[in-house]
């Protein structure tokens, strides 16, 4: 066994969610420049169409595919297996990114379909997709899965309390697979602080949040969504080989 880890994902197969816009982008693009061939799934499909010709025209045709699906909904998700196996007859790495927020506010005043439509992204999804990939070809291959949850999930902050109990479940779901899959499947998580994203926009974009954040982060800025992919490179690839059920934070040091 060589004393340097490798990090080449050449002959591997990935479909990240989330993947047209912010760190899905990033996460999809980090893993193509390792070699592997991605499948960027979202829901509109010419948002994904725009970002897999970009990928193929940077690396190799058919490096990516795009395959829109609502990250919630058993059907879409699916599909999206199923037009993954037919296209490269695997699903090597699986990454769960999609999210959604739909609320901010109180915790207490927060209405029963905000709820529901929040856990059905961003923690029911998560679960089917696991579940379906696992069934199509980890199962007997072997894989990699990494979810994209948030410091959120950690610690409470105002104002984001669905958001942040479902980030909690999205770590606990990840602990319970990497527990109950480990012999064959490599479960973990990453954490992200604030990028500057547009999923991200109503944090950064509020100059008392933005200054409330820079004053406390050691490094003193927010995040840039490329930083996010090296992290999940890294859970993706034979570097990791003996890391399971981890929480990576990512959000440069509080």
């Amino acid at each position: 066994m060589s004393a340097v880890p490798d990090f080449s994902l050449s002959g591997r197969v990935a479909i990240v969610t989330g993947a047209s816009r912010g760190l899905g982008v990033a996460i999809a693009e980090g893993l193509a420049e390792q070699g592997s061939r991605v499948v960027l799934s979202s829901r509109k499909q010419e948002d994904l169409d725009r970002e897999a010709e970009r990928l193929n025209a940077r690396f190799a045709e058919g490096t990516a595919m795009a395959v829109a699906a609502h990250a919630g909904r058993e059907a879409d998700l699916r599909r999206l297996v199923e037009a993954t196996m037919e296209r490269f007859g695997r699903v090597d790495i699986l990454v769960n990114n999609a999210g959604t927020n739909p609320y901010f506010g109180p915790l207490i005043d927060a209405e029963p379909a905000i709820w529901d439509k929040t856990f059905e992204v961003n923690l029911r999804g998560y679960f089917l997709l696991s579940q379906l990939v696992y069934r199509a070809w980890m199962e007997v291959n072997g894989g990699v899965i990494v979810n994209v949850a948030s410091t959120g999930g950690l610690r409470p902050s105002f104002g984001l309390g669905v958001y942040d109990i479902t980030k909690a479940g999205v770590i606990m779901l990840t602990r319970q697979l990497a527990r109950e899959l480990g012999g064959k499947v490599r479960v973990n998580c990453i954490a992200p602080g604030l990028f500057k994203t547009r999923f991200a926009e109503a944090l950064w974009g509020n100059e008392t949040i933005l200054n409330r954040v820079l004053t406390s982060n050691p490094m003193g800025r927010i995040g840039d969504p490329p930083e996010i992919a090296g992290a999940v490179v890294f859970l993706a690839s034979d570097a990791a080989s003996y890391v399971n059920g981890e929480v990576l934070v990512v959000d440069g040091g509080g």
